[in-house]
């Protein structure tokens, strides 16, 4: 590659690394202040044309920090089927983004011999970019096009575009799926185009308020609003230039973490009205409303799955016995232990717990002919099996099918078309509540209504090694240091209603600690209770809990 590419060696010169960082890639790829990225992402263009050659396909990268404060940024890769990369690739991206300068080339000769690529300019490597709003973002990815130029790369920006529309767009390209439109231009159209069939024969909804988090959802958001009447109109808030910053007390970890209503929404005024909430570059939804006594209502990833999964189930009901398929709600530890009592007991429905992270829960997910999943911070998606998306065309050629069964019919195949199977989508998993809300003919109480949050409480305990606590049974018991388990079983069986469970943190020397009990009093305490416990048991560093 260094005779290949003379552009390597320059690129690296413009691009230096920072002498005193180490950069490690994790589930969010790469996150760190904007200022400490820019050698990074030239390294991660060249990654990007490799996976590229290697996979034969469309790779995606996205520069964005998410929820994180303006100030950060980061860059992610993602596979053609709109996937994360696999584990063996975050390596490499590791490797790649720690090196030393001088060292570049061989590192990417090695790895092309490694994976077996051949990484010449005749092999296309065809490389989509897109990033948030964030101020840093535009700088940064002349520093990836510069990566994927120097290996002789194909980049195709996208612009300023959601997570999601970029897990769209590289997916929905590499299937060839929408003729005569490329990319992002194809999800608008394609999310109004569903959205109506799903709501075209009911009375228009009510107007939804949306907190866009001041990022990259408002812009997008306000490109389909139109497209969506008359049937729902749209009241975007905290978009882009108005005087907001990006994250901050807005959001969806805002409203979620702090319990509170984000900027510009009025609890005297406005109670009752359903609102809906993106984090900052969109991947994430959660609802609230104001009660009637102004206190905060709240919807979160939990009420969104059972939400989606009782409509599902409505749907499928005239299908039966002809077609049958497998349904499952996939969660963590962290959903609330009513929300999965509700799943089982009520619906009747499969309730697996993951490991925290997306990728446990979407690779869960795919066992199922319709796989559910949702963190409890509106992270989530709901997949389907091949053979569900092969059956669907047939559905409607069933005999005996009542008016209403072809109706079912109809809408179940809208939804197959509306759901983003790539990733979790805000915009799409708005537009998926309020079908199933209009359809259902629901206000947001009823929701909120389905089933009553057990109070609960987060804590964290520094501890001198994170290492020292291991776990099993997805995240729900600690197995060590022995003997922890048995004594935070001790405290929850003395709680009414209680639940608690310790994982270490996956960045930093911290426990996490889970606490659910009957009261928030009695949840506080245990929580305050267990986090002693691992205080004392498993090195616990600072002040005692």
């Amino acid at each position: 590659s260094r005779v290949a590419f003379p552009l390597l060696a320059s690129g690296t010169t413009n691009h230096p690394k920072p002498s005193d960082t180490v950069f490690q890639y994790g589930t969010a790829g790469f996150r760190t202040k904007a200022d400490q990225l820019e050698s990074v992402m030239f390294r991660m263009g060249l990654l990007a044309v490799l996976r590229a050659r290697k996979v034969g396909r469309i790779i995606g990268v996205m520069v964005t920090a998410s929820h994180n404060p303006v100030v950060d940024n980061g860059v992610k890769l993602v596979d053609p089927m709109g996937e994360m990369l696999p584990q063996g690739w975050e390596g490499y991206a590791s490797r790649i983004a720690n090196v030393e300068d001088g060292e570049l080339p061989e590192t990417i000769d090695n790895l092309c011999k490694e994976e077996s690529i051949r990484n010449e300019a005749s092999v296309v490597g065809t490389v989509y970019v897109g990033r948030d709003t964030r101020p840093s973002g535009e700088h940064l990815c002349m520093a990836l096009r510069d990566g994927v130029s120097a290996l002789s790369g194909h980049l195709i920006d996208c612009g300023v575009v959601t997570t999601p529309q970029l897990h769209y767009a590289v997916r929905t390209d590499n299937l060839h799926e929408v003729e005569g439109m490329a990319g992002v231009e194809s999800y608008n159209w394609k999310m109004a185009t569903a959205f109506r069939q799903l709501v075209g024969d009911i009375e228009p909804l009510t107007p939804l308020g949306v907190d866009c988090a001041n990022g990259v959802g408002g812009p997008q958001l306000l490109q389909l609003a139109d497209m969506l009447l008359p049937n729902l109109q749209i009241d975007a808030r905290n978009v882009p230039g108005h005087g907001g910053t990006l994250n901050y007390q807005v959001g969806s970890d805002y409203v979620k973490v702090e319990k509170k209503a984000p900027q510009n929404f009025d609890s005297t005024i406005e109670r009752g009205r359903r609102f809906a909430v993106f984090d900052g570059d969109a991947d994430r939804l959660v609802y609230f409303y104001f009660r009637d006594d102004g206190s905060l209502g709240l919807l979160d990833g939990d009420k969104i799955s059972i939400l989606v999964s009782t409509y599902f189930r409505q749907l499928l009901a005239p299908l039966h016995p002809h077609y049958t398929y497998t349904m499952g709600v996939i969660q963590t530890a962290y959903a609330n232990g009513a929300a999965t009592r509700y799943v089982r007991e009520v619906l009747g429905v499969e309730a697996p717990f993951t490991p925290t992270g997306v990728k446990h829960l979407h690779h869960k997910a795919t066992e199922y002919d319709i796989g559910i999943y949702f963190e409890a911070n509106g992270h989530g998606t709901v997949l389907f099996s091949p053979r569900f998306m092969e059956d669907r065309g047939r559905w409607a050629s069933l005999p005996h099918l009542s008016k209403e069964g072809k109706k079912s019919v109809r809408k179940l195949y809208a939804l197959t078309e509306l759901i983003n199977q790539a990733v979790g989508d805000a915009i799409s998993d708005m537009l998926l509540v309020e079908a199933i809300l209009g359809n259902m003919g629901w206000t947001v109480y009823q929701w909120d209504a389905m089933y009553e949050d057990l109070p609960n409480k987060l804590a964290k305990v520094s501890v001198k090694s994170r290492s020292v606590i291991t776990t099993t049974d997805a995240e729900t018991r600690a197995v060590t240091p022995v003997g922890l388990q048995d004594r935070i079983d001790a405290l929850a069986q003395a709680t009414p209603q209680g639940r608690s469970f310790v994982r270490p943190s996956g960045t930093e020397d911290v426990v996490r600690v889970y606490a659910e009990a009957a009261t928030q009093e009695t949840a506080i305490t245990l929580a305050r209770d267990v986090a002693r416990v691992v205080f004392e048991m498993a090195g616990g560093v600072g002040d005692t809990p």
